[in-house]
């Protein structure tokens, strides 16, 4: 265990007892919440029917201080991240997602530097910040819920934030019930504006969004795996029901993990590391099978002027849905954003959905 995290994150260590203790910063010297409305000139989608205004897309930030799977530290580290950061924000992205198991704080502690120097720059100049709270075994009292957020938000340095997220749909002793009044009490103490799900299937959806709608509080956003290459979602019950309900989907991994960029290929094929070496999809049999929907994003983006990630980040868009592809440097940051730019016909956009289904 990082000594640095066992000593300022409590919230986080395998200590039942060291998980109990209140972390507390009002943070004066921070603008006021970041939760006022993107510039009208950005594209922008209101999370849920009530929730914060956001960009379009956003920014995921999984791999900022993360050693284990994507070796924050050996080909990037803090300097490209802060880049990417200030690129993203040139380009209107507003959001920013985050979560306190991303390397075990460090995303959010990084977020925090970079937000600082952000709002020194440009104190006038808001942005909407989204973070999850993990349902680790011992968090069985909904004291840890608010302690766990508090955490959050010293390390982010704000005293408040657009979105909290439940992270995965456990709730040992806790229970969903006390959970949701948890997250309830905290959208009215004005510490977070909206409450997010995150892999909840839409019997569990239904029932966060029936349980949070009887303490006068909306679930605005389900946060799910949703790509061209990862379109479940569509089956099995959760986009319909979001949609029926009015809940926004966050899609991370739009590009599911590079693949979708086209820089992986059979032809040049390379034995992936990091995370990539886990999924079967970058081997070489998994990019030949592929290799249909690749040609299609590559014709598709050579029409048009773009890549073939802003086509399949612009495909999620056209769903409804809120891509959060993740950055590690200013190029990658600004090459997501131009999807924003990117029109797509409804024949490339059926064209790609048919592809996508006859290969997955």
């Amino acid at each position: 265990m990082d000594p640095d995290l066992d000593k300022t994150v409590p919230t986080i260590t395998i200590s039942a007892a060291e998980m109990t203790e209140q972390v507390s910063s009002p943070f004066p010297s921070v603008p006021p919440s970041p939760m006022s409305s993107p510039s009208k000139s950005v594209q922008t989608i209101t999370l849920g029917t009530s929730g914060p205004t956001v960009s379009s897309l956003g920014i995921g930030t999984w791999a900022w201080g993360d050693k284990l799977f994507w070796g924050y530290g050996d080909k990037y580290g803090e300097a490209e991240l802060e880049q990417a950061f200030i690129a993203a924000i040139a380009q209107g992205i507003t959001l920013f997602d985050t979560a306190e198991i991303y390397g075990l704080g460090e995303s959010e502690r990084l977020l925090g530097r970079f937000l600082k120097n952000h709002y020194q720059r440009h104190p006038e100049q808001s942005l909407q910040i989204a973070t999850k709270y993990f349902p680790l075994p011992w968090r069985f009292s909904p004291n840890s819920v608010s302690d766990a957020l508090t955490a959050s938000l010293t390390r982010l340095g704000v005293n408040s934030i657009a979105l909290y997220q439940v992270h995965w749909p456990f709730d040992f002793l806790l229970g969903q019930p006390k959970l949701m009044k948890a997250l309830a009490a905290e959208v009215k103490r004005g510490r977070i504006e909206a409450i997010s799900v995150s892999n909840y299937s839409a019997e569990q959806m239904r029932n966060a969004h029936q349980q949070l709608s009887d303490l006068g509080v909306p679930l605005a956003v389900n946060q799910v795996q949703y790509s061209l290459l990862s379109r479940g979602i569509e089956t099995n019950g959760v986009m319909a029901t979001a949609q029926e309900l009015g809940i926004t989907i966050l899609a991370y991994s739009p590009l599911a993990q590079g693949l979708l960029t086209c820089k992986y290929n059979a032809a040049t094929y390379q034995a992936p590391v990091g995370a990539r070496r886990l999924d079967p999809r970058f081997s070489k049999q998994g990019l030949e099978k592929l290799s249909p929907l690749f040609e299609k994003l590559q014709a598709i983006a050579s029409h048009n002027g773009h890549t073939p990630a802003q086509v399949a980040l612009r495909w999620v868009i056209a769903q409804g849905a809120v891509p959060i592809p993740g950055a590690k440097d200013a190029s990658q940051a600004q090459n997501n954003a131009q999807a924003l730019a990117l029109s797509l016909s409804a024949e490339d956009i059926q064209n790609l959905s048919v592809i996508s289904e006859e290969i997955a």
